[in-house]
């Protein structure tokens, strides 16, 4: 298996295993200015929503388009979903960044944009930058 599949494959599994971790620190309180583990998860859900699937997007439709650094916080919406919910939510949306990744052809992969802080990144960039962001939230809640 190559690293881009491996990535995919990791993309893939992500949210039963941020499902695990959420349900896991759910049980412990949340230390002070931290955020909870649904806003963890709705922070997912809003990153994968305006930025990964957006940068998708972009490179598909422009020439070397630009990307700024983007950190959005908990996404703001169904707010009555609770943990459960939320998780769900993100499984579906991962679903569809998946489905955006897997849609590429040799030229989707190849395009590139340029990202303020990353510099030039073509797909596999940008795959990468989703695996290492999912990495840095699933260790704060475990």
């Amino acid at each position: 298996m190559g690293e881009r599949d491996e990535r995919l494959e990791r993309l893939a599994s992500f949210p039963d295993v941020v499902a695990d971790a959420a349900h896991a620190a759910a049980a412990r309180p949340t230390p002070e200015g931290e955020w909870t583990p649904e806003q963890v998860a709705r922070h997912l859900i809003a990153v994968d929503l305006e930025v990964h699937q957006r940068r998708l997007r972009d490179i598909a439709a422009e020439d070397e388009p630009s990307w700024s650094w983007q950190e959005p916080g908990p996404w703001p919406h169904e707010p009555g979903l609770g943990l459960d919910g939320v998780l769900e939510r993100f499984a579906a949306v991962r679903a569809d960044t998946l489905s955006m990744y897997g849609a590429l052809d040799d030229g989707g992969w190849a395009r590139v944009g340029r990202h303020a802080t990353f510099g030039r990144l073509d797909a596999d960039g940008l795959l990468g930058l989703v695996v290492d962001h999912d990495a840095e939230h699933l260790e704060g809640l475990t």
